[in-house]
């Protein structure tokens, strides 16, 4: 899985988004997030209270209402039915002036196991089971919402600053024509990144992997950049690459549009498109749009 699926949204005058996903994917961090860029935070309220926080009575003073709240929901909450919850928000959705949405954070199993072996935490669907059957029966739980979600994260090759640079993009108020621009890296064999608008397949540069000597490094490193480099095709391919965003990114700012991810893929994710993913950045960096890097697929990335 890869870091994000989301729809472009339109601002309106008030913005609820409820957070939910998998226990251990991120939710207390990007609840954290999210009050950083302003949203007013509710962690593990009982679904029930929610029609009555987001529609008050009449008399309430509206200047006490927030214009962006983030609501923190998920397996752990009391009385917690996906259910319902999804009726719920279909029905908060026809309110006037309200936008609510659904926000899911999941991450592969493999990664969720690491982090509960990691902190030595129980999972709240585990019981007396091992972690491993806590993650399959909420995995079954909670596959409506991830179904239903408008937007999905996928946290499990994230850093808390990547998640935070994510969701500040998406969210966060921005200056007009401000773009958050995000290059990154990964393997084909662990397929596309759902988060990426723009895909750029580069298996067809030369391959480090098959040079004994480069096949242990990176892209980030010299070597295996110049070996690449020396393939005929990279240099006007590289050329054309630039040149093509370097004049779509203003448009993309022209059309409001907040966040772009661009990604390369190669074979294995470690050499090729680790090594143009670096490489365009850094040309970013010079024009003054200073993107963000994700090598999804790097070791201790």
């Amino acid at each position: 899985m890869s870091p994000l699926r989301r729809q472009d949204r339109t601002k309106r005058s008030r913005h609820v988004l409820v957070v939910t996903g998998m226990s251990g994917a991120g939710k207390s961090s990007a609840l954290k997030a999210l009050e950083d860029i302003g949203y007013d935070v509710v962690d593990n309220m009982p679904p029930w209270l929610l029609p009555a926080l987001l529609k008050p009575p009449a008399m309430a003073d509206s200047q006490n209402i927030p214009d962006r709240l983030a609501l923190g929901l998920d397996s752990r909450t009391r009385d917690f039915d996906p259910e319902e919850l999804l009726a719920m928000v279909e029905g908060l959705r026809a309110a006037d002036g309200m936008e609510i949405d659904l926000l899911f954070l999941d991450c592969g199993t493999e990664a969720l196991l690491r982090r509960y072996t990691e902190t030595r935490r129980r999972h709240p669907l585990a019981a007396d089971r091992p972690v491993m059957d806590g993650i399959a029966r909420e995995r079954v739980l909670l596959a409506r919402l991830l179904d239903k979600a408008r937007f999905v994260i996928d946290t499990g090759s994230m850093t808390v600053h990547d998640l935070k640079r994510l969701l500040t993009g998406q969210f966060g108020t921005q200056e007009e024509g401000q773009l958050t621009i995000t290059v990154t890296s990964f393997s084909y064999a662990k397929g596309l990144p759902r988060e990426a608008d723009i895909v750029f397949d580069v298996r067809f540069l030369r391959n480090p992997h098959y040079d004994d000597a480069l096949r242990p490094k990176t892209g980030k490193d010299p070597d295996v950049g110049a070996h690449i480099e020396e393939d005929p095709a990279f240099w006007p391919f590289f050329e054309s690459l630039t040149a093509l965003m370097l004049s779509l990114l203003p448009r993309y700012q022209g059309e409001g549009k907040s966040y772009l991810t661009i990604a390369f893929g190669c074979t294995g994710g470690r050499h090729r498109s680790v090594f143009l993913a670096e490489k365009l950045a850094t040309v970013l960096e010079e024009k003054g749009y200073h993107p963000g890097k994700i090598h999804r697929d790097l070791p201790d990335e």
